[in-house]
């Protein structure tokens, strides 16, 4: 019976310390029969079962990245919104939500988060017990868990920043609640932790896995992720430049800071580093599609990018020659390839996502009308303005309408924007609209490649492959968003900036079967929780912060790297994903300064990484956010009908949506019952502390 005292005592500790439920026993399941600590270990079935457990966690709908309205809202920010749910998005932009969040976001990732860590930690304490498994195996599982506990960890510290670290071997729940009673550690103790954990991780994690087990964390998952915390440690916020009211304010009840308060370069090294660890597999490659002269309906021919001397006649990885950019890009979000197909996949959720989030946001996106979807998740002006010409020039206007505001220098284009709508016979000039795209704006002729696979500008064709025809379903539908047009403004399932989303539907999605939502028609997505693609751009942005050299160990320390701002080793950062996208690369200018390849990175990461859950967070690494979530949000203007086809397109302010930046919303609020569980928690700033 000690043995299941000692595991009561780590479940009940972490209850007290970390908060709970009336179901803090989530394992009770096996402990029906009061089974002792050697029954659950030492047997295979129920090892497994307690392994699965901490990986479902992952699904709750408070910890995902890549999600709609209906899971947390972390994965808008000022680049698209939702509609309705009682003004949800609008009173998230606004910060007017309580210390419980928007939907019970602040407890729901706190509990969920810590129930994972805690059923990790028992198993990496027990799991030796287990003599059915191989020491392979028994190893590769330990990586898993190792793998798991840093990844709750980094949920956690990416939404709250500092968080307790709790002791690996549990808390006597003997002892009096005071002395249980843990505060936050610093910012440097939390990346320090995780990133042994990842370490720890990828020793015995394997480099590939099966295909029945691509959920599962690979040895280049635990290096891209310590890649992804050590990039945010070294980031401002997080590296001794915080505004002096934020670090101020985190402050623990003992007087230690939990923001660095020096900066330290070598932090950037440290990251660039971890980057190049992952690139140094020669494992992993960015998913590219290749160059297709036929045409079909939802798979339209290459449409080849403007001439340019470095990338035009050459094949891909040198050039865009032989691959369609268009296609690269869209393939790799809406389930054309599947994870065990995808190059550029390393960490996927898999089946561990909230009620298949990201179906649910493809519903979400899919118009009302002829889609039938809710017709509710929309792109901001801000976004699509972000988006290149097709030769790698900013678009016409590029946000004129922030031209006054200070933050925005260099970041606008003061001339008209393009005026007039395509006519049929000029479709051939504008290959990239398709067949259907007569009445399109100009604005949105002529773009770079990723924003076709991204916005469902007015007039754009969705194709609805799965659209059943005899029920007076259409395939292949050009949808404008005019009112009086079905998809137009009405008083629900309107689009308020006028554009909508495309990333991640595929030709064939479509949704409402009678009067009943069908994903069944919606093509099954693979989340792209780390990709090779953010790697890269990691080490680009890493690279260019340094103004000395560092020589780094790799993680294994196998080697030592070299790092500095050297520009051969940033283009190997910047220019696959420029090529890829079919984009020109940055001009020797922007290399040879360090200030505008900053501004050019952050814009590439708003492109290439749109939707994927990362522009909330980045906004606050940089301490970008109080310009950027600030201002305010523009579309087109919805009150208009096709009469009016300019007005509709010149950007409006959406007056139901007026953001704001505050203190407090710099991280997201600790719950006052974890506090109140808690007395050594310290709250964020601008939070309050229970009554």
């Amino acid at each position: 019976m000690k043995k299941i005292v000692t595991i009561l005592s780590y479940f009940t500790g972490l209850f007290f310390i970390l908060g709970g439920c009336s179901d803090y026993l989530d394992s009770d399941y096996l402990f029906d029969e009061r089974m002792s600590i050697e029954d659950v270990f030492t047997s295979e079935d129920y090892t497994n079962q307690w392994l699965a457990r901490g990986y479902s966690y992952m699904g709750n709908a408070y910890l995902q990245d890549v999600c709609s309205k209906k899971d947390y809202p972390f994965n808008f920010a000022d680049d698209m919104y939702f509609d309705g749910e009682s003004n949800r998005y609008a009173n998230w932009k606004a910060g007017q939500y309580r210390e419980s969040g928007l939907n019970g976001e602040s407890q729901g990732i706190w509990q969920n988060a810590y129930k994972g860590i805690r059923q990790v930690s028992i198993f990496l304490n027990y799991i030796d017990l287990n003599k059915e498994f191989s020491d392979q195996q028994i190893a590769d599982m330990k990586g898993q868990a190792h793998f798991l506990r840093a990844y709750y960890y980094w949920i956690m510290l990416r939404t709250y920043g500092p968080v307790p670290i709790v002791p690996d071997e549990g808390v006597d729940y003997m002892k009096e609640y005071d002395e249980v009673a843990q505060p936050r550690n610093t910012y440097e103790e939390c990346v320090d932790y995780i990133e042994k954990e990842l370490v720890t991780a990828a020793e015995t994690l394997p480099l590939q896995r099966s295909v029945e087990g691509l959920a599962r964390p690979s040895k280049g998952a635990a290096l891209a992720l310590r890649a992804k915390v050590l990039l945010f440690g070294a980031s401002p916020l997080f590296n001794g430049k915080a505004p002096v009211e934020v670090a101020s304010a985190l402050v623990d009840k003992q007087g230690r800071h939990l923001l660095p308060e020096t900066y330290d370069e070598s932090k950037w090294a440290k990251a660039a580093a971890a980057a190049k660890d992952v690139m140094d597999l020669n494992f992993y490659s960015l998913h590219i599609s290749y160059r297709k002269e036929t045409e079909a309906i939802g798979y339209p021919a290459t449409v080849t990018p403007p001439y340019d001397e470095n990338f035009s006649d050459k094949d891909w990885p040198d050039g865009w020659q032989n691959i369609d950019p268009f296609e690269s890009y869209r393939s790799l979000f809406n389930g054309e390839v599947t994870a065990s197909e995808n190059p550029e996949l390393i960490f996927t959720r898999g089946q561990n996502n909230s009620n298949e989030n990201i179906a649910a946001m493809v519903l979400h996106q899919l118009p009302r009308t002829w889609g039938k979807g809710y017709n509710s998740h929309a792109m901001t002006q801000k976004q699509v303005d972000a988006y290149y010409m097709a030769d790698g020039t900013d678009a016409p206007g590029m946000n004129s309408m922030y031209a006054n505001l200070s933050g925005y220098a260099g970041r606008y284009d003061s001339r008209p924007r393009a005026a007039g709508y395509v006519t049929a016979e000029e479709l051939t000039e504008y290959p990239e609209l398709g067949t259907k795209g007569t009445g399109v704006s100009k604005q949105y002729a002529k773009r770079e490649p990723r924003f076709y696979a991204s916005v469902a500008y007015n007039g754009s064709t969705w194709y609805f492959l799965n659209a059943d025809e005899s029920a007076e379903e259409q395939k292949n539908k050009q949808i404008f968003y005019y009112r009086g047009e079905d998809n137009g403004y009405k008083i629900s399932y309107s689009l308020l900036t006028g554009i909508g989303i495309k990333k991640y539907v595929h030709p064939d999605d479509i949704s409402l079967i009678g009067n009943s939502y069908n994903r069944a028609r919606i093509r099954v997505k693979t989340d792209p929780a780390l990709r090779y693609g953010e790697i890269l751009l990691i080490y680009a942005e890493a690279l260019n912060e340094l103004t000395g050299n560092y020589s780094i160990p790799s993680w294994d320390g196998s080697k030592v790297h070299s790092v500095g701002r050297i520009v051969s080793e940033m283009k190997k950062g910047i220019q696959p994903i420029r090529i890829r996208a079919g984009v020109p690369d940055y001009t020797d200018d922007v290399y040879a300064d360090a200030d505008l390849f900053r501004m050019k990175l952050k814009r590439e990461r708003q492109i290439e990484l749109f939707a994927e859950g990362t522009r909330y967070f980045d906004m606050r690494r940089w301490m970008d956010a109080p310009v950027e979530e600030a201002a305010s949000i523009y579309g087109c203007n919805i009150y208009c009908s096709k009469e009016m086809a300019d007005l509709y397109h010149t950007p409006v302010e959406v007056p139901s949506l007026a953001p704001v930046f505050s203190l407090k919303l710099w991280f997201w609020p600790i719950h006052h019952t974890e506090l109140k569980r808690n007395k050594e928690l310290t709250q964020n700033p601008g939070w309050t502390y229970p009554e």
